[in-house]
């Protein structure tokens, strides 16, 4: 790491010790320890309370059996997660993910990106994380029901809107959400605001679909303000197709931007004219109604190319395409070393993540060595859970915000997580770091409430 010392040698020997078998869980806690060297330096009393200690250890960690039927009758068993990570600041919030990869320790990783990003929107919020190794792919909407009712008869204990707020991510959208609720004020009896991105006709949100895209592009425009740029006619890179990558490519056009690319696991579309509104929409269809693959993009549109994914590839094509500005947008170690280096060689100087640490270790190092905008996604995809909040704050009080409003507070808390980011950089000796900004500003609102709460 960049500044090594032998506290955070120490400290990372004993998480590893103590969490064998997780290593995105290490990538986390690694990415963030080396931070907060000078914080504890100045707060030794931080230090003596254990508090990095106390945040790398769950509050709880819940895993449980999923039995369902699939459509042929046959009986399915998958295993469903919830890691309650931090309650320091509020109650634990954070996304639930259906895919094959799913296991605690990928959870924890998340879990624990998402106290600190919670801290970060300033709103009242904890950190956790769950989800199930459940496949929604190819699965019909009956079987995504049946499946979704039994995660929740077993979830349904552990939630609820003062005690645990969960989301969606990948994998779990609107459906899926919509199917978890019903089950959930089934068994409760009660209508509350338990979980967050419903749609607007049950308690809802306006923008909480668009918010984490919009976040993380409203992120890069701040970034951009300070050396007095825009994002009018750069070329961008998007990875992912979901609903993080479709509405970043939406915010994009508003700013004036040409995103080029987007991408699944099959692979990645190339469109040098532009992705546009019209274009746009062909994807929202294929993804979200549709559930089609990206290569359709291609057939359907002259002078795009697909490249499919080539597993034996040591990088990834799509980061090699000339560009100004990169979103990923897909999912976690997307940029390696070798991404990272053909980013900066086709001209990208700036790097927002609208996905949860999609750049490796060696590829940050990369980007702070040659002076790259680089935008973690703890406190760049922010904007989704920060709606989210907001969403949680208008079911509370049964009202009911326009588009505008929403969009104004998400706007607003953007700008003022980049504030928090560059001012907790500048205190702290790392200037203009939005990493180490990020980090130390979300561990700082974190201790404090810890310390003031005693030893629990």
């Amino acid at each position: 790491m960049h500044h090594d010392s032998a506290w955070i040698r120490d400290f990372m020997e004993m998480v590893e010790a103590a969490t064998p078998g997780e290593p995105a869980f290490h990538q986390a806690v690694g990415e963030v320890i080396p931070s907060l060297d000078p914080v504890l330096e100045k707060r030794p009393e931080w230090r003596k309370a254990r508090i990095l200690e106390r945040l790398v250890e769950p509050e709880r960690s819940i895993s449980f059996r999923v039995p369902w039927v699939d459509d042929a009758g046959e009986v399915q068993v998958n295993r469903g997660y919830r890691v309650e990570f931090n309650s320091a600041i509020g109650p634990y919030k954070g996304g639930l993910r259906f895919h094959p990869t799913v296991s605690l320790g990928i959870l924890k990783f998340l879990g624990f990106e998402q106290v600190f990003k919670n801290a970060l929107t300033g709103q009242p919020i904890g950190g956790g994380k769950g989800g199930s190794n459940f496949d929604p792919k190819g699965r019909s909407d009956q079987e995504v029901m049946r499946f979704c009712q039994s995660f929740m008869n077993e979830l349904f204990r552990h939630i609820g809107p003062d005690t645990d707020v969960p989301a969606g991510d990948i994998g779990v959208g609107g459906r899926e959400i919509g199917y978890l609720f019903g089950q959930y004020k089934r068994l409760t009896n009660t209508f509350t605001g338990v979980l967050t991105g419903r749609a607007v006709e049950w308690g809802g949100s306006l923008i909480r679909p668009e918010a984490t895209g919009y976040g993380c592009v409203y992120f890069a425009a701040e970034m951009l303000g300070t050396k007095g740029r825009s994002l009018e006619g750069v070329r961008c890179l998007v990875s992912g197709s979901g609903n993080v990558a479709q509405f970043a490519v939406e915010k994009l056009l508003d700013l004036g931007a040409i995103p080029v690319t987007m991408s699944d696991s099959s692979g990645f579309i190339h469109d040098p004219d532009g992705i546009d509104r019209d274009k746009l929409a062909f994807v929202k269809d294929l993804k979200n109604v549709r559930r089609g693959r990206i290569h359709e993009y291609a057939d359907a549109h002259p002078g795009v190319e697909f490249h499919a994914t080539d597993r034996a590839l040591d990088h990834n094509p799509i980061w090699a395409m000339p560009c100004g500005a990169a979103f990923p947008c897909a999912t976690q170690n997307e940029i390696n070393g070798i991404d990272a280096a053909n980013l900066v060689a086709g001209g990208c100087d700036l790097v927002s993540e609208g996905a949860n640490m999609p750049t490796m270790p060696e590829g940050q190092e990369l980007f702070r060595e040659k002076g790259v905008l680089y935008a973690p996604g703890k406190a760049s995809n922010a904007g989704g859970v920060a709606v989210s909040a907001l969403e949680m704050a208008q079911a509370s009080s049964r009202t009911f915000w326009d588009r505008d409003e929403v969009d104004r507070r998400l706007r607003a808390i953007m700008s003022s997580i980049h504030r928090n980011c560059l001012d907790a950089a500048e205190a702290y000796g790392r200037s203009g770091d939005y990493m180490d900004g990020a980090n130390i500003a979300g561990f700082a609102k974190v201790a404090k409430a810890m310390m003031d709460q005693g030893v629990v």
